[in-house]
């Protein structure tokens, strides 16, 4: 979402996958909704099946790849991570003090990275033409005179599938989300909250491969480390090299799917240069090992 067209807080598309698509994250929450078809979907969160009546709430830089099994057809909603903060602030406002403590509940309750909704056949066939609505505004312009219809319609489409969203008993502490996979990151990727986020961010996906320490990162863009983790995860809700991490993982998994490298070379290619190391961290992230995602059938992606 770098592009010049104008910004939007809502956007929804309809897809049909016939092959693998490689793991990839975005900066935004993801709603899926599987209309046809199934597939595997892998990820932080291993395997996982997917069918009809499945929704798939993925949360903001996740990654997440698929494998169809024949075909699959989703219609997927991009939510901003903004607008999604001010509807949990706006939903608990009675208990809540500002947007700052609303992003912390959210994080706090809804603190898994991904959620697979089973809502079944029927009550996935009542969301279809509210999501088809919301596809055919989101590719027409004049975003701005269609935004209440459009809002209205995701109200729709949360209002069924909400109940079947699973709330954390467990409070995740700041610490643990930003070295893990947090949900809710505090700002959208091309507004952070603060320009230093931005240009280490930009740093590292101009150049993953260098040997990163937090030190060198801070150095870059005149912070301290500790100022840096700090307005980096408020930004990303990642540290630096969490991030870092999910940069490498994602460009491996290009490279086992586009060129005949060998693992170990495609890892150096990406900055790791311990296999074991690079392996471990590349499942984490991905779901499965470099092997088992080299034998997918990626072919024309």
């Amino acid at each position: 979402m770098r592009s010049a067209r104008p910004f939007q807080p809502i956007l929804a598309r309809t897809r049909t996958v016939h092959r693998p698509v490689g793991p990839v994250a975005y900066d935004c929450v993801k709603v899926i909704v599987v209309r046809d078809g199934s597939a595997i979907l892998f990820g932080e969160f291993g395997q996982q099946p997917i069918n009809i009546g499945d929704v798939i709430l993925l949360g903001a830089n996740v990654l997440c790849g698929s494998e169809p099994e024949g075909h699959i057809t989703v219609t997927t909603v991009y939510l901003d991570i903004d607008y999604v903060v001010d509807q949990v602030f706006w939903q608990h406002a009675g208990s809540l003090c500002d947007r700052l403590d609303a992003r912390d509940f959210a994080e706090t309750m809804y603190a898994e990275p991904t959620q697979f909704l089973r809502i079944g056949e029927d009550r996935a066939g009542m969301l279809m033409p509210w999501l088809d609505e919301l596809v055919a505004l989101s590719i027409s312009n004049g975003f701005r005179d269609r935004f209440n219809r459009m809002q209205a319609l995701w109200f729709a489409i949360a209002d069924v599938i909400t109940p079947f969203v699973n709330v954390s008993p467990v409070r995740v502490s700041q610490s643990q989300r930003a070295h893990t996979r947090p949900t809710l990151p505090r700002d959208r990727r091309f507004a952070p909250l603060r320009a230093e986020a931005r240009q280490a961010a930009e740093l590292l996906r101009v150049s993953p491969t260098r040997r990163w320490t937090l030190e060198a990162l801070a150095t870059e863009v005149h912070l301290s480390a500790s100022q840096l983790s700090r307005v980096f995860t408020d930004a990303y809700g990642k540290t630096p090299l969490a991030f870092l991490t999910m940069l490498r993982a994602e460009q491996l998994a290009r490279l086992l799917r586009e060129t005949d490298m060998s693992i170990e070379t495609a890892m150096r290619q990406v900055g790791w240069h311990s296999r074991g190391h690079a392996a471990k961290l590349f499942r984490q992230y991905v779901g499965v090992t470099p092997g088992a995602y080299r034998r997918l059938d990626v072919s024309g992606n």
